[in-house]
């Protein structure tokens, strides 16, 4: 019995010593228990792992700053390619832009890229004047001044900005631009003197004197007209009024103000009146009727409308003298 006792003893033990826990050598550890998982070397690597797993679409933690400007080069660049397609691909698919000179919200592609349709007609360029930056995750944000110089006209304007950034297709996308004047100028009518306006004629006066047609032409504002003394043509734009002073210029002509009748408005102001010019190419003079509506623009007063016209008795004869009824003594 105690042999048998005995033998029981044994034969549980080396059951036991078959299951139990071995070495961690291959060679050592029976076919059958399945081979261990290879330790984790740190957190860190844990982290990392499940990063690249879960995370591929997040943006890198580690931007910087400067990396977040650049965000606005990028930008910057695709104006100045004039393709709207490529402006607008700046911004993520759910984007919204909220422009200058625009009161739609442009919450698609196809609203962004017609918004830019027309406003890369002026060839725009900006610089950043005053910027803050703020990093998140997944997003930053950059909100400031920036300052534009418009190729088509040489024009700056300045405005505010805001641009949020989000990491989408493993690249940084325009989520918001909000993009507005700057209010001051807009808020509060810029004030101006009856001879503060008359003065604007001689700013004026003085580019021709220059006999450069550029310099007459960014007299005018963006969507100044011009109906002329001696064309038929109505100058709408700046290449069609800078192509009448080509012509024009070559007579070398200096104006004087004979008479004049000032209103001024908010943002904006009137002068009509009598003006003679005198030709320095061969020393004429002639007088015409003019009209001038200025408009506050960019910082500073511009040509809105400016109509010319010849005296119309020198060529159609003398206007009848008003009647005048006498009355009857009673």
């Amino acid at each position: 019995m105690k042999v048998a006792k005995g033998a029981c003893f044994l034969i549980a033990l080396a059951a036991c010593e078959a299951f139990a826990p071995q070495s961690s050598s291959a060679a050592l550890r029976p076919s059958f228990v399945t081979p261990a998982v290879a330790p984790v070397e740190s957190s860190t690597s844990l982290n990392m792992g499940l990063r690249s797993i879960f995370s591929r679409n997040k943006a890198p933690v580690d931007i910087t700053e400067e990396e977040v400007r650049s965000l606005f080069f990028l930008w910057n660049d695709a104006l100045a390619t004039g393709d709207s397609r490529l402006v607008a691909k700046r911004y993520a698919k759910d984007a919204v832009l909220l422009p200058t000179v625009s009161d739609t919200p442009r919450t698609d592609y196809d609203l962004i890229k017609d918004y830019f349709d027309s406003f890369l007609l002026k060839k725009p360029q900006g610089v950043i004047t005053d910027g803050n930056i703020r990093i998140g995750d997944g997003w930053a944000q950059d909100a400031g001044i920036y300052e534009f110089t418009m190729g088509a006209t040489g024009d700056k304007v300045k405005a505010r900005y805001t641009f949020v950034y989000t990491y989408v297709d493993g690249q940084w996308k325009i989520a918001h631009h909000h993009s507005s004047v700057m209010p001051e100028s807009i808020a509060i009518g810029q004030p101006i003197t009856e001879q503060e306006v008359k003065d604007l004629f001689q700013l004026w006066n003085d580019a021709l004197a220059t006999g450069n047609s550029d310099t007459v032409a960014k007299r005018y504002s963006k969507n100044g007209v011009l109906l002329p003394t001696v064309s038929d043509t109505p100058r709408t734009d700046y290449a069609l009024i800078k192509d009448y002073f080509d012509a024009f210029l070559l007579k070398k002509p200096q104006g004087e103000i004979l008479e004049s009748n000032v209103i001024v408005g908010h943002n904006w102001a009137q002068d009509a009146g009598i003006y003679e010019f005198t030709m320095g190419a061969d020393g004429s003079k002639v007088k015409a009727r003019y009209s001038y509506i200025y408009v506050f623009e960019d910082g500073e007063w511009k040509i809105s409308h400016h109509h010319s016209s010849v005296m119309p008795e020198a060529f159609l004869g003398a206007a009848p003298a008003p009647k005048v009824e006498e009355k009857v003594a009673q």
